[in-house]
């Protein structure tokens, strides 16, 4: 059965940090590529971040690039987002999300919201 797992998210004020992480299960974790995708009230879901299936290769949006940055574990089946220097405009439900070929799974969300 594949799980994605994320958690990490929570209440943080401008300018703060979070770490978001995802536990993967039930699939070759390290033949997939796993990004980050996140959702804002009636906005569409869009990509944040990518990290390739070794962990070589990262890529960022623009809006989120020099503040964020996704690492991997293979070993442990583990990916993470760690954020800095957050907005309100970062506001949003994260995923995470492991693609390979016609092969993607998501997980079921975590909430950050950015605050005063």
């Amino acid at each position: 059965q594949v799980q994605l797992v994320e958690s990490g998210g929570g209440l943080v004020q401008p300018g703060g940090s979070l770490t978001l992480s995802c536990a993967a299960s039930g699939f070759t974790f390290s033949d997939y590529a796993m990004s980050w995708y996140r959702q804002a009230p009636g906005k569409e879901r869009e990509l944040v971040a990518v990290i390739t299936s070794r962990g070589r290769n990262t890529n960022y949006s623009d809006s989120v690039k020099g503040r964020f940055t996704i690492s991997r574990d293979n070993a442990k089946k583990m990916v993470y987002l760690q954020m800095i220097s957050l907005k309100p405009e970062d506001t949003a439900v994260y995923y995470c999300n492991a693609v390979r070929l016609t092969s993607r799974f998501w997980g079921q969300g975590t909430q950050v919201t950015v605050s005063s």
